[in-house]
């Protein structure tokens, strides 16, 4: 680590006793925690990965993913609304980089400077909450993301309509950053973005969301009825999101990777939980720790490996987006993003599982550490998609050069 990445680590590190400390009474509620939002805003980790120069810490993905890591450690929620906050900042950094790219016309600039430095001095200098919200209830066989939520051109702004199925935030957030499609649009180029104002009228959750685990993320969703936003809150150039798109490293929702680094700090919270445990409690016969029994160290054993498998597959995936020069095109990068998030849930979930067989039927509970755990790294599982899609998608990718097209939003045409 560098001297700025220990500096910007020990911030991370401050918020945590926090995030620790209201974990279970969050989980239990299903309500993310206001003094986690106070604490996090509070220590100017809103702009974790924005520039300095928009009143942000400076850091990178390297940043975030440990940050994601130990946040999982302590409230997988909060970690969780944290990523998808950050997930923003995507918003504004793609559409500078296209800039710089070349691929806006010199009347386009102007617009598009400006909306992409607004979404970094928000989340920078501002401190404010960003929920990022793209993904809808309507599913398609060969995109990840369908995108039907429409915005109309009235005087003055835009009026929004559509429902967001998954996003976190949706109490808290103080804006929603919303992807829409442009009345009339007939293709990909009329994708355009929103900064939409939570009080603003028309504008609220979806639902109450019950979930299984990830319980105090905020994830009620969106839903927009007649929301007006005012043209300067707008990104809606023709082609102006997808081509901001183009010079992402990796995925177009924006630094993904630091979503399975949050089931990887679960993974590792709950092992060293058994492990404490269990190297703690004595047999009555020996006084031997409990984890000196054989079945005990084969499951540490196996343990240790799982973890450091996690933890390579998240370093190659780091490396592969942030090295200079890169490594591999943008393609490849995507694509083994495809195998990463997969395997790594499914080993987090291993580890978790193994942690419970370690703990037995006395550290079996719903509200302890393992029984929070085994809920939240259950939902790495099945978030954005399952390892078995991912293994499809570059299998069909590699054999056929076509794939679920997981890094794009697409339209469903409407009757």
């Amino acid at each position: 680590m560098t001297d700025a990445e220990r500096e910007r680590a020990a911030v991370v590190e401050s918020v945590l006793p926090t995030l620790r400390e209201n974990a279970a009474e969050s989980d239990a509620s299903g309500k993310f925690s206001p003094a986690n939002a106070k604490a996090i805003a509070d220590s100017g980790l809103l702009g974790l990965v924005i520039p300095t120069e928009y009143g942000g810490m400076g850091g990178t993905l390297r940043d975030l993913c440990g940050a994601t890591y130990a946040m999982g450690t302590a409230c997988a929620s909060t970690a969780l609304a944290y990523f998808f906050h950050n997930s923003s900042s995507s918003r504004g950094m793609l559409p500078l980089g296209a800039i710089d790219a070349g691929l806006y016309t010199e009347e386009e600039v102007p617009t598009v400077r400006a909306f992409g430095e607004k979404v970094l001095r928000f989340m920078g200098t501002d401190r404010k909450w960003i929920g990022n919200f793209a993904s809808e209830s309507v599913k398609a066989e060969t995109a990840n993301v369908v995108i039907q939520t429409e915005a109309k051109k009235v005087d003055g702004g835009w009026v929004l309509n559509g429902t967001k199925s998954f996003g976190c935030l949706s109490h808290t957030a103080d804006y929603y950053l919303v992807t829409a499609i442009v009345e009339g649009a007939t293709d990909l180029n009329g994708l355009a973005l929103f900064l939409v104002d939570r009080n603003a009228e028309g504008v609220g959750p979806r639902m109450s969301w019950n979930g299984l685990g990830m319980r105090a993320s905020d994830n009620d969703g969106a839903k927009l009825e007649n929301a007006f936003v005012p043209d300067d809150m707008t990104l809606t150039i023709h082609g102006g999101f997808q081509r901001a798109t183009q010079v992402a490293r990796g995925t177009w929702v924006g630094n993904q990777v630091a979503i399975a680094a949050i089931y990887a700090g679960v993974a590792r919270n709950a092992y060293e939980y058994a492990l404490n445990r269990t190297m703690e409690m004595k047999f009555g016969d020996t006084g031997a720790p409990i984890a000196s029994s054989p079945m005990h160290q084969i499951l540490i054993g196996e343990t240790e490996q799982k973890l450091e498998d996690v933890h390579m597959w998240l370093r190659r995936q780091i490396d592969l987006e942030t090295s200079e020069p890169p490594l591999l095109p943008n393609s490849d990068v995507a694509r083994n993003w495809r195998l990463t998030k997969g395997t790594v849930c499914e080993r987090a979930f291993e580890v978790v599982a193994n942690a419970l067989k370690m703990c037995g039927t006395s550290g079996a509970l719903m509200d302890n550490e393992i029984g929070r755990s085994l809920r939240d790294a259950a939902m790495g599982l099945v978030q954005a998609f399952p390892a078995e899609r991912g293994k499809l998608d570059v299998a069909k990718q590699i054999t056929t050069g076509a794939g679920w097209s997981g890094m794009q939003a697409s339209l469903k045409k409407k009757d």
